[in-house]
């Protein structure tokens, strides 16, 4: 069950001193095209440009530079298959910490690579994230942190000075789209808009197949979801049952969800490098298929994110020479 604690804007914005030398201040860009279909100024949040290719740096620097001193010197560990591995392997090569990344046997080997490119150690553990997770647990019992990828405060705060970022480049925002999977991104720069811009709507965006979040918040409470392949895979995954922060703050700060189709996915991932001039991840794209199928209407200045560009390139070159492609295994 969820137990119902918050982060604040005092942390996010001892994050963002923290994290300053490490993290790159991403830039927002006004698109044309979507303020001339919403009638609205519609800026683009770019993520993806960040180091390792997504948000997901932020928090874990945050959380690397909290280590205490013994922490540090027994290194930290992490179950994942993607944004999140590549983030802490980073942040933790900064800091001179070691780090284990834990991963199944069905992981592709691009995102093995990707990982160990950043300068991790990579286990390779089982058939299944239960499996690598257990391997984790081990380490941990050794003496390792485990530094996990959204339900943790430092990682909250991290991913929140996004927020702060936002505000300070469009003080007159009324409406901003955020991805929601695990909910420690949402959260945190949900908390840092509402804290600066009282008012503003933030709306979580994320794929109808396997969408956690939003069906663990229908329930109210988390629930195991099973996940379904997608083309925002970074979105897929579960909120834990002993969720502590983002199931609450979640429930308490976002003003509406909104699921996208994959169709809706393709097309914005398209949009994004026929008229943004942007190479997306799925998941990075949910905002703009929000605005593109109507299903967020705007009434003043928006901003949405682009979150992660680490997209398979073969795959990419499919989706906006377009191909329907379908990942889903349905015809």
């Amino acid at each position: 069950m969820s137990s119902d604690r918050s982060i604040g804007l005092e942390d996010i914005v001892a994050a963002q001193g923290r994290i300053a030398g490490t993290v790159h201040r991403t830039r927002t860009e006004l698109s044309a095209h979507l303020s001339d279909k919403t009638g609205v100024p519609v800026h683009l949040k770019l993520e993806h440009h960040q180091r390792t290719g997504s948000f997901k740096l932020r928090g874990a620097t945050n959380a690397v530079l909290q280590l205490s001193d013994a922490q540090r010197a027994r290194g930290v560990v992490g179950v994942s298959t993607g944004n999140h591995g590549r983030g802490l392997a980073y942040a933790a090569r900064q800091n001179g910490v070691r780090c284990i990344i834990c991963m199944s046997e069905l992981v592709p080997q691009n995102k093995i690579d990707g990982i160990k490119a950043q300068g991790a150690e990579v286990r390779i553990v089982g058939r299944s994230q239960d499996d690598a997770q257990v391997e984790v647990d081990r380490l941990v019992a050794e003496g390792m942190t485990m530094i996990p990828p959204f339900d943790h405060p430092d990682i909250i705060a991290g991913q929140g000075t996004i927020g702060l970022e936002l505000v300070d480049d469009l003080p007159d925002l009324t409406t901003v789209m955020i991805q929601l999977s695990g909910g420690g991104l949402i959260s945190g720069v949900a908390a840092a808009l509402k804290a600066r811009i009282p008012g503003i709507r933030v709306i979580g965006v994320s794929m109808e197949r396997g969408a956690a979040m939003y069906q663990c918040q229908q329930a109210g409470q988390p629930m195991i979801v099973p996940e379904l392949a997608t083309l925002a895979d970074s979105l897929g995954g579960g909120i834990g049952s002993d969720n502590a922060y983002t199931f609450g703050m979640t429930r308490d700060l976002v003003d509406e969800i909104v699921l996208v189709s994959e169709a809706e996915i393709a097309a914005a991932v398209r949009h994004a490098y026929w008229c943004e001039n942007q190479i997306i991840e799925g998941s990075g794209s949910v905002g703009i298929a929000a605005l593109l199928s109507g299903k967020v209407k705007p009434n003043g200045p928006a901003a949405l994110l682009l979150s992660g560009g680490n997209i398979d390139m073969v795959l990419h070159h499919r989706i906006i020479g377009g191909e329907d492609v379908d990942v889903t295994g349905e015809h």
